[in-house]
């Protein structure tokens, strides 16, 4: 079952989680994400990882959208 936040919800990621998402918005690959905001390959995916839980969703495409529409990216 997927869990939608409302969007009068507080934002529950991290700043950090959000610039992930938005790297990772048109299926970006891993590494480069990880190129773009200095961190390693591992550190994004823990951060997209993160997101997806919080978010209750099932992949990092479904939390871009979930993020997106509740106006938090």
């Amino acid at each position: 079952m997927i869990r939608v936040l409302l969007a009068d919800e507080e934002c529950p990621l991290t700043p950090r989680e959000l610039d992930v998402l938005r790297l990772a918005e048109y299926d970006t690959p891993v590494p480069e994400v990880a190129r773009r905001i200095h961190l390693s390959t591992g550190t994004v995916r823990d951060h997209l990882s993160t997101a997806v839980n919080k978010l209750g969703v099932a992949n990092r495409a479904e939390a871009f959208r979930a993020a997106r529409d509740n106006g938090w990216l």
